[in-house]
């Protein structure tokens, strides 16, 4: 008699299936890690340019990654996750060619500063193909069941990567300045496609008549919402945990960021198959009441150990929130859809830091800045009653 296979096992056969998808996202977005920190102080210090201009160049690239979700979804179903991570890869290598470009410039700024922004718009781009494709990739390599550890691991590859790449990259510019981030933007995609190559790419499924945007907007609206409310503490610890630290003199000031990120990737690493076997809105309601208490504990906290600890819990909530919310958006399309269900889900994330951020920034202005983490988790709780919602619409149809 056969035996089926353990679910350790089965967890592992999922993940070396990822590991090339997640690879490839991980390259991704350490381009657009390696580059975060450093642009401000480029711009400023090397082009000779204002405040404006740096948040001007910095946001060229959310700007156009929200723009081309839809168009990075509707590609990885015609064509493919795969070919869509491709073209998302090759769009970085052309990002960091425009950089090397722009650095040749840096004698005219006004025309290097040009040329810098077109590099930004198309890594936005790259990021959203490369992101969209994974995912949509990674769903058609697996079994839908896993369709929870899919959203998570590779979402958790993203993350590292930005972790990983801002020290990098801060690395590279002290050595010779923002030519190396050209040169590492351009040659780590390149290297990256030549190992995928020869890597299994499922061909897409043919698309239903009908009309494919509405129908998957009905789908992924009410789990985006949710997951655009839960995403406004991480867009706080994001943006507002080291100046907190540094108002309160509490060192070192990235502890808070770092908190959060080594326990959402551990959380992810550990529990990833929870939305799968549990369902992702139960999940996500679960772990969004974690989120959100530890957003109020940053925002309560008198010393920098107390901080962290929240930071550490936010972490741990949001870890299951995005991909557990992830699974209802993708449930509740057809498996041709997936690619633009993600592509428009990943907007609603998107939306929130580009409509957050600025709204936190205004209440750290009149309240301070533990006001913004308080308010954070008021917010994200939110999100508790849409993912109820959804736990009560899962019973009504079964």
């Amino acid at each position: 008699m056969s035996r089926s296979p353990s679910p350790s096992s089965a967890v592992r056969s999922v993940a070396i299936t990822l590991l090339p998808v997640m690879a490839a996202v991980l390259a991704g977005f350490l381009v657009v890690g390696a580059a975060l920190p450093v642009l401000p102080l480029h711009v400023s210090r090397d082009l000779g340019f204002g405040s404006v201009v740096v948040g001007i160049v910095a946001g060229a690239q959310f700007a156009a990654s929200l723009l081309s979700r839809v168009c990075s979804g509707s590609y990885s179903d015609t064509k493919g996750g795969k070919r869509a991570v491709v073209t998302g890869l090759v769009t970085a290598a052309v990002a960091g060619l425009l950089y090397l470009l722009s650095s040749a410039f840096e004698g005219t700024p006004t025309l290097s500063i040009t040329i810098l922004l077109v590099g930004r718009a198309a890594l936005g781009g790259a990021e959203s193909f490369i992101v969209t494709g994974g995912v949509s990739w990674g769903l058609a390599l697996v079994d839908p069941a896993h369709a929870g550890k899919v959203i998570a691991w590779v979402g958790t590859a993203m993350f590292a990567a930005l972790a990983c790449g801002g020290p990098l990259g801060v690395l590279l510019f002290a050595s010779h300045g923002f030519v190396t981030i050209g040169t590492f933007s351009t040659m780590l995609p390149l290297l990256v496609l030549l190992l995928l190559v020869r890597v299994n790419g499922p061909l897409p499924q043919l698309r239903p008549a009908k009309s494919d945007f509405g129908y998957v907007i009905g789908a992924v609206w009410l789990p985006g919402v949710a997951a655009a409310l839960s995403s406004i503490g991480y867009g706080a610890i994001l943006a507002f945990s080291s100046l907190l630290y540094a108002v309160k003199h509490w060192q070192p000031i990235w502890l808070g960021f770092t908190a959060f990120g080594v326990a959402l990737i551990g959380a992810r690493v550990v529990c990833g198959h929870l939305p799968d076997k549990f369902g992702g809105a139960r999940i996500a309601l679960w772990f969004v009441l974690v989120q959100s208490a530890g957003l109020i504990v940053m925002g309560l906290a008198r010393d920098g150990a107390t901080a962290s600890v929240g930071a550490a819990l936010a972490g741990l909530g949001y870890s299951l929130v995005f991909p557990g919310l992830g699974v209802e958006a993708v449930r509740g399309t057809s498996p041709e859809h997936r690619g633009l269900a993600m592509g428009l889900y990943t907007a609603f994330l998107d939306v929130a830091m580009a409509i957050g951020s600025p709204l936190l920034g205004w209440i750290a202005d009149r309240d301070g800045l533990s006001a913004v983490f308080i308010v954070s988790g008021g917010v994200t709780l939110c999100t508790a009653a849409i993912a109820a919602r959804l736990v009560g619409s899962e019973r009504t149809t079964r």
